[in-house]
């Protein structure tokens, strides 16, 4: 009886590896597919640059690996990286949108090695254009991309609700924008999302833009407060308590200086252009504008 139940279950944990292994093997078939797709496409230098193999594994990942889906959310997102132009936002087209503090790279990685965003819902009141808005989460987006560690491809947003009103909110098409460049032009980034301390009036902006939400990114949307339990293990399990923000949880101080958080972003702005290739000298944004938080 013993030998019986030992080969049976040897026999399943053969068929699983098999089955693992041969879903891999499909997988890696698919991204060939999508990549033989692309070759036949008359794709500028840029748009070669991005599709690199993980790019179409996340692609892929995000329509279920379904390859028609994939393609199509493919080439959208080619189609408004061409137009809009996300690599060539520079600090001074942004910087005054970041002179609150309202979201920023913050100076630590959680414990997976993810870039992390902190924004700040209650200091968006010095937005008065909503697409000014989105250039500058478009603009950091390309910037977390490029500072994400070797082997990670994913970042952690942590939303702090401190200050925050229906007033110094988000405008609802800022956010309805966000959401949606986020789930179709950055597929797979969104490692986990957390809504630090937020207040029940905003269960009634939540309920506005939910539904722009896919359900797999919903999945990753964890509503933490200071005071309980479960989200004090949640923080700690995410974060090293010794880098997290003291407001967090954490034992170490969170500053923003809107200067040297400035003299990052023009580094970081010379990285680009050397990864993207583009000539710095001659560099005007297709729809720029002039203009110029640190967590330690």
């Amino acid at each position: 009886m013993i030998r019986h139940v030992f080969e049976f279950g040897l026999e399943m944990l053969v068929e699983r590896k098999y089955y693992v292994e041969n879903k891999e093997q499909v997988k890696v078939k698919q991204v060939s597919e999508l990549k033989a797709f692309i070759g036949t496409l008359a794709l500028s230098e840029r748009s070669l640059k991005y599709c690199t193999d993980g790019c179409l594994r996340r692609y892929l990942e995000a329509r279920n690996w379904d390859l028609h889906k994939s393609k199509k959310m493919l080439l959208d997102s080619l189609n408004w990286r061409s137009s809009f132009k996300p690599e060539e936002i520079r600090w001074s087209d942004v910087a005054h949108e970041g002179e609150t503090g309202k979201v920023f790279r913050a100076n630590l990685h959680d414990r997976v090695g993810r870039t992390v965003l902190i924004m700040k819902p209650g200091m968006h009141k010095n937005t008065t254009a909503p697409e000014d808005g989105t250039k500058y989460f478009v603009y950091l987006m390309e910037n977390a991309v490029l500072n994400l560690p070797e082997g990670q491809e994913k970042m952690t947003w942590l939303l702090d609700f401190d200050g925050f009103s229906l007033r110094t909110n988000i405008p609802i098409k800022t956010s309805r924008d966000i959401i949606y460049i986020l789930q179709n032009h950055y597929p797979e980034r969104l490692g986990v999302v957390i809504f630090y301390n937020p207040p029940r009036i905003f269960e009634a902006f939540f309920k506005a833009v939910r539904y722009f939400i896919d359900p797999k990114t919903a999945q990753k949307l964890n509503f933490v407060y200071p005071n309980d339990k479960d989200s004090v293990e949640l923080m700690n399990s995410l974060f090293d308590v010794e880098n997290l923000p003291s407001e967090y949880g954490g034992k170490a101080t969170l500053k923003y200086d809107h200067e040297e958080f400035s003299r990052l972003m023009l580094e970081d702005d010379v990285k680009t252009a050397q990864f993207w290739g583009l000539d710095e000298k001659s560099h005007h944004t297709n729809n720029g504008q002039s203009g110029g938080e640190v967590a330690s």
